[in-house]
């Protein structure tokens, strides 16, 4: 099973960081169904609206991402934020120097590790975040 932060989802649709058609054919042609955190969505939207607000992407291109991220999100299970993830988060928060909602995106991850086993793969781009999901005991896929 894998679990995808929005960090390598937004990698994915944008196609702006270093990996990320790696990651595009480990998602598409993965056989498993992706997993992602219930707000995984609304950060990939932020990232996209954050760069037409830059100048670095058009409306007519906003459109086609965001209609992308409509039939990704259509494929892919939600880990919803519930009182388990909110408690993992807290933890986290204490012992790693995460922000809320990295924490929040582990702690999604590590919700499912009763359910997942041993083979649960993190996949993220973010240094800091996989740092603390690899000390957390997951096996993280891209990143540096």
């Amino acid at each position: 099973m894998r679990f995808w932060d929005s960090s390598a989802i937004a990698a994915v649709l944008l196609e702006d960081a270093p990996g990320a058609g790696e990651l595009r054919s480990l998602l598409v042609e993965g056989a498993e169904r992706p997993v992602v955190a219930a707000f995984t969505e609304t950060e990939c939207v932020s990232a996209i609206a954050r760069r037409e607000r830059e100048g670095r992407l058009d409306p007519g291109e906003v459109q086609a991402l965001l209609a992308q991220l409509d039939l990704l999100s259509g494929v892919w299970a939600e880990v919803p934020l519930g009182p388990a993830v909110r408690r993992i988060a807290r933890r986290l928060l204490r012992v790693h120097p995460l922000r809320a909602a990295d924490a929040l995106q582990l702690a999604s991850c590590l919700a499912l590790t009763p359910d997942a086993g041993p083979g649960l793969d993190f996949v993220c781009l973010d240094d800091l975040l996989n740092l603390a999901a690899s000390r957390e005991g997951l096996v993280v896929v891209g990143g540096g």
